[in-house]
């Protein structure tokens, strides 16, 4: 059994470390102009991705680089019986968080709050949410209700965004168009509040939004002052898409999965940023 004390600390520690991160504005990561920001897509337990990307970053060797993870949770299970152990790559990341609390950063995806919300998401005939709840009580036993807290308490501290100098804007997704005209853009320039995580509040769109239209995406980039996307959420079977020359959509979690590592000085074209893109299975 995973020893609860030391997950529930890790846990809370991460959670601090987001809070304070120095590069916080409001619910938005500004990254510097210098060095590289590595972004993902979904990684739903895939815990050899994780290690290779833990593998390409470096950060031991790399204080310039900084990660972007997020979708962490909730893995596709081999069967309805099979537990969800994607809680270990959530622990595994919170870990590296508290070893590099200023270069490994979180967003927040609808996986994760949905679990924070104590909201149903259906896949694959499972209610996810339930079965990780349940897989993680029978992971820390007594204590796994309390661990659960203390990871609804990560997910309350992660941002909702990051943007870049050179004008990328990086979340799990976007607002979905219907429900554009009623987003609210203050929300990244503050802490967001219980109204605002859920249903219809603009952190909640942002991270829900699917099936996005040119005018759509125009009309952000407009609102956000920004040239590009890069969004996970929506599955690419073969790595990534790229939607209107303006979003490129990634997923981290099955052996064709794909990392996206931006050089923050150099100014950004969809060329430089379709090149930038890099698939897992070639890191030993």
């Amino acid at each position: 059994m995973t020893d609860a004390v030391h997950a529930i600390e890790t846990f809370r520690q991460a959670a601090r470390y987001n809070r304070e991160d120095p590069l916080l504005d409001g619910s938005l990561l500004r990254f510097p102009d210098y060095g590289q920001v590595v972004m993902t897509g979904d990684l739903h337990g895939h815990r050899r991705n994780f290690e290779r990307l833990q593998t390409y970053c470096n950060l031991e060797n790399a204080g310039a680089r900084h990660v972007i993870l997020h979708e962490l949770i909730h893995e596709d299970a081999v069967a309805l019986d099979t537990p969800d152990v994607s809680h270990e790559l959530l622990y595994a990341a919170a870990k590296w968080k508290c070893e590099h609390p200023d270069q490994v950063h979180f967003l927040l995806s609808n996986h994760e709050l949905s679990q924070l919300n104590r909201d149903e998401i259906t896949k694959n005939g499972r209610v996810v949410t339930a079965h990780f709840e349940q897989s993680v009580r029978d992971a820390f036993g007594p204590a796994g209700d309390n661990v659960l807290d203390a990871m609804c308490e990560l997910f309350r501290s992660f941002p909702l965004a990051g943007r870049t100098a050179s004008r990328v804007f990086l979340s799990h997704s976007l607002p979905a168009p219907r429900v554009l005209p009623a987003f609210d853009v203050s929300v990244l320039s503050r802490v967001p509040t219980d109204e605002d995580l859920r249903e219809p509040g603009s952190a909640h769109a942002l991270v829900w939004g699917r099936y996005h239209t040119e005018g759509a995406l125009e009309a952000l980039c407009e609102m956000l002052d920004v040239d590009f996307f890069v969004c996970g959420h929506q599955p690419q079977e073969t790595g990534f898409d790229v939607v209107h020359d303006r979003m490129v959509i990634v997923a981290s979690d099955h052996n064709h999965g794909v990392y996206v590592p931006l050089d923050l000085k150099s100014e950004m074209t969809l060329e430089r940023l379709t090149a930038s893109i890099r698939p897992f299975a070639a890191i030993a």
